[in-house]
């Protein structure tokens, strides 16, 4: 994986984002915690060269976190403050910039997404935990959601696809046209996110991503792919697919020395939680 430090160029001197190589993995925090870890532009632009780094390095897991008290309160609107601009802000084009190409990439890396929400998650930061593949939260008096109708504007970086798959329609529409937001207990109750932690949830994430990491990388990949088909294949398509991707693996040399293993007792098939 090299030296770590040679992916902090982007953000060498202002380091509004840091990068941990732990040994297969990538832990990859946001640092503007007296912002809440809101977005500006240079912070989209390290986070991407990170996930690049990650593909092109083959990481096997990348956990996401916040520093401070907050994961991501979301879009650092100060950057898009019209009385020092021309005109009023494009928050279209903000969104078509940065943030659809930023989930885009997160939903397309082929190893799993760990999400470790410490804090606050609302609007955009809600919308980036979301893209991620398994959420954690921590315990707190804090909120999750996309209130942004209470903005008079809505989620505009996949918000409203990914928490009605989710949630279910029903609720996810509840939620998105009051513009309430969650608990992190309710989060889990909902099914957005697996666990909630007394203490600091980071340490439960880095569980999950060293576990993550010591399964089969090319078997994540293709589940991710298959779950990520969902609503956007035909259902006869994707069955194929799914059997195509099964038979791939079956010839493994990784899948068939676990298959022995199982199969002569020395090895549970339940992952060890």
């Amino acid at each position: 994986y090299g030296d770590h430090r040679d992916l902090h160029y982007p953000l060498r001197r202002q380091r509004q984002m840091c990068i941990r190589d732990r040994g297969g993995w990538f832990e990859i925090t946001l640092n503007r915690p007296d912002r809440l870890n809101s977005f500006n532009d240079e912070m989209h632009l390290a986070l991407r060269a990170y996930l690049t780094s990650a593909y092109e390095t083959r990481a096997r897991a990348v956990l996401l976190t916040g520093s401070g008290r907050g994961f991501c309160a979301g879009q650092d609107l100060g950057d898009r403050d019209p009385a020092k601009m021309d005109g009023p802000p494009d928050l279209g084009a903000t969104v078509r910039t940065f943030y659809a190409p930023l989930v885009k990439q997160i939903r397309e890396l082929p190893c799993p997404v760990v999400c470790a929400v410490n804090g606050v998650a609302a609007g955009a930061g809600a919308n980036l935990a979301l893209a991620c593949d398994i959420r954690l939260v921590q315990s707190g008096e804090y909120s999750l959601g996309l209130p942004e109708v209470n903005l008079g504007i809505l989620p505009g970086a996949g918000g409203t696809q990914r928490l009605t798959k989710l949630i279910g329609a029903s609720r996810a529409m509840q939620y998105m046209l009051l513009g309430r937001t969650m608990s992190p207990s309710q989060a889990v109750e909902y099914g957005v996110a697996l666990s909630c932690t007394d203490g600091p949830v980071l340490d439960a994430a880095r569980v999950i991503a060293k576990r993550l990491a010591a399964k089969s990388p090319a078997a994540l990949a293709h589940i991710k792919l298959l779950v990520h088909s969902q609503g956007t294949t035909p259902v006869e398509d994707a069955h194929a697919l799914e059997r195509t991707l099964f038979c791939d693996l079956m010839v493994s040399n990784n899948a068939l020395a676990l298959m022995r293993e199982w199969d002569a007792g020395i090895r549970d098939i339940r992952d060890q939680d």
